[in-house]
């Protein structure tokens, strides 16, 4: 299966990104949203999955500031 902008169309990365993070649409306390807009690039066709995930990894080694959570929301 492509993972890769070039080889994938809007929709089908659409798909990759649903299947990945389970049922988006059952966001009961809001962490889902979240991380689908945490995609939001790939799924544009403007950033590949590596590199969104390894600019998160990277905050997190880092240390970064990230939004305050409470449970699985942000607050």
């Amino acid at each position: 299966m492509a993972y890769l902008i070039s080889e994938t169309t809007r929709e089908e990365r659409e798909r990759i990104v649903a299947e990945s993070l389970g049922n988006i649409e059952a966001s009961c306390d809001g962490c889902m949203a979240g991380l689908v807009e945490m995609y939001q690039d790939y799924i544009d066709g403007k950033k590949e999955l590596r590199q969104i995930n390894m600019e998160f990894n990277a905050r997190y080694v880092k240390g970064d500031e990230m939004p305050e959570r409470e449970g699985c929301g942000y607050v």
